[in-house]
């Protein structure tokens, strides 16, 4: 069965970094799309990035952007999010996704991680 484990959520303050990891067990890495989405309280989850391992090709939703950097390790099927200069309204759980389509949407996920929460204070 395949297992999607988040790690590395916590509590820091504006302007402050995060770096979220997603091991992957039981998947063929390269076969899927990789990526993040997170869900602040009260509100709809949504996409944050994703990356294609083989290409490299990575997106990001626009209020990440400069800010997120998505990144892979292969050899240990592991996912990254470097996340700097946080804001209070990144504030929500992170969730890992994989994708077995050509791009990671919520309809288009086949596994989900449960979550890592993530508050940034102002």
């Amino acid at each position: 069965q395949v297992q999607l484990t988040e790690s590395g959520g916590g509590s820091v303050q504006a302007g402050g970094s995060l770096r979220l990891s997603c091991s992957a067990s039981r998947i063929t890495f390269d076969s899927y799309v990789l990526g993040w989405f997170r869900q602040a309280p009260g509100k709809e989850r949504e996409f944050v990035a994703s990356i294609v391992r083989v290409s490299g090709s990575a997106y990001y939703t626009d209020a990440a952007k400069g800010r997120f950097t998505i990144s892979t390790d292969g050899t240990k099927n592991l996912v990254f999010l470097q996340m700097n200069n946080l804001k209070p309204e990144d504030t929500g759980v992170y969730y890992c996704a994989a994708s077995g389509s050509a791009y990671l949407i919520q309809s288009s996920v086949n596994y989900w991680g449960e979550g890592t929460l993530v508050t940034v204070s102002s």
